[in-house]
């Protein structure tokens, strides 16, 4: 490829806050970084959220590639790579400055792109940012503009639902879903695909049905009971099948999804409950995403009762549990609460923690990035289970869309292994006015 064939991509903070890696995904491309990045990068360096370590992992990678040509002409990644360099500050073009206020450091990147892109009039020049409004301003004055989407998630209506529905499946099949050994080999239900692991279904013969998930270690398809936990009796197939992921202690990752009030959170702790014997602790924890370093010092009261306001919905499914179970059962929730067996608290507090024997349940998990559900997961220790609930659909975060948050990804890229289930809920039960709201407002 000669130079004139290589794009120049110039990044955004928010692209390297997003991906420190990010510099090794453009191929033989060459890469700029405006010296306001930089600058933006300075003001993260410092805490121990994902934001955090990406500013920091970046200089890391930076300064490793370093030298006097990273400000001139720019130094090469690595092998397969293009060349990386900086580009100072910049008087603003008058085709800029008379719309944009150089008060911005926005505006600024986007002169540095401005300015690489009519230096190099025979290249392709991009501007990779996940602000969609700094996409739109790069393309007003005539700058290619573009999302980084090297974790995207291609289509999202083609996502992994974990379940599906068979017909015409033979009624002596259906049959030894109700007689012991409650199982058939699932070589006799030719399917097309194939199952995938704890791959959940419907079968429907012309006059019995079965509720069924294919357990691929043993080979078998096996019937699914619909069965209590802690108060909670599921609704619906979809919520059968979710408990049944939940309290089954060889998934160790689950991912319930689904829209408001499909019971996906309810399930998940009724679930924890059930199972607490076999842990040492549940632990339920969602991402603050409202809340920065800033806005945190506007609410009255101290770290606690600010908290407090994002953690109210973890508690409010606990009341649910509660009013279902007689007083010895609350007593029994109020113990675990005092006795700290069961602690519901901010996401950012479980950061760098090792989970050993953990029951670990993520709420909002579609406000979530690739890289913050990865190291969610890989702090898992030796006999811990994690269960990741969200909405794709209903995402806070400023610089995510439902192919790019961390729950897509998980599960496009975790379907088909042995230790993971998903479940896709799709029918409300919160109630018959909270269902007709979700689907039709």
């Amino acid at each position: 490829m000669t130079d004139a064939q290589k794009k120049i991509f110039v990044l955004d903070t928010n692209v390297i806050l997003h991906d420190s890696s990010c510099i090794h995904q453009f191929g033989e491309h060459d890469i700029v970084v405006p010296i306001t990045v930089l600058e933006e990068l300075d003001n993260f360096k410092k805490g121990n959220d994902s934001l955090n370590f990406h500013a920091r992992e970046f200089a890391r990678n930076l300064d490793m590639l370093s030298g006097d040509k990273l400000f001139n002409g720019g130094v090469p990644i690595g092998p397969g790579c293009g060349k990386i360099s900086i580009k100072l500050d910049r008087e603003f073009d008058e085709n800029l400055a008379a719309n944009f206020s150089a008060k911005k450091p926005d505006h600024h990147i986007l002169n540095i792109g401005y300015r690489v892109a009519k230096d190099n009039p025979d290249r392709v020049v991009c501007l990779v940012t996940k602000d969609v409004n700094l996409r739109m301003k790069a393309k007003a004055v005539g700058l290619l503009a573009q999302d980084y989407k090297n974790d995207h998630v291609r289509d999202v209506q083609q996502l992994h639902t974990g379940t599906r529905i068979e017909d015409n499946v033979a009624p002596e099949l259906i049959a030894q879903m109700y007689t012991p050994p409650y199982e058939f080999p699932a070589m006799e239900l030719k399917l097309s695909p194939p199952l995938l692991p704890n791959e959940y279904l419907i079968l429907r013969s012309e006059h019995k049905s079965a509720l069924a998930v294919y357990d691929e270690e043993l080979g078998q398809i096996k019937h699914v009971d619909k069965v209590p936990a802690f108060g909670i009796t599921p609704r619906n197939a979809e919520q059968t099948y979710a408990l049944d992921a939940v309290l089954n202690d060889r998934i160790r990752l689950v991912s319930l999804t689904g829209k408001a009030g499909t019971g996906k959170t309810l399930l998940a702790l009724a679930g924890a409950l059930k199972r607490k014997k076999s842990y040492r602790q549940i632990l339920m924890a969602r991402p603050i995403v409202a809340l920065s370093n800033k806005d945190i010092g506007f609410l009255p009261g101290d770290i606690q009762s600010k908290l407090d306001p994002y953690m109210k919905p973890l508690f409010d499914n606990l009341g649910v549990i509660e009013h279902a179970q007689g007083d010895i059962k609350r007593s029994q929730i109020s113990k675990l609460l005092d006795e700290k067996k069961l602690v519901i608290e901010p996401l950012s507090y479980i950061r760098g923690r090792s989970l050993v024997n953990t029951f670990f349940i993520v709420d909002e998990a579609q406000n979530l990035t690739p890289h913050e559900v990865k190291t969610i997961i890989t702090r898992a220790g030796e006999g811990t289970k994690i269960v990741f609930t969200g909405d794709i659909f209903q995402i806070d975060h400023p610089y995510l869309d439902s192919h790019s948050t961390g729950l897509s990804y998980l599960i496009e890229r975790m379907k088909g292994q042995r230790l993971y289930a998903h479940i896709n809920l799709t029918k409300g039960e919160r109630s018959e006015l909270a269902d007709l709201a979700g689907t039709l407002l």
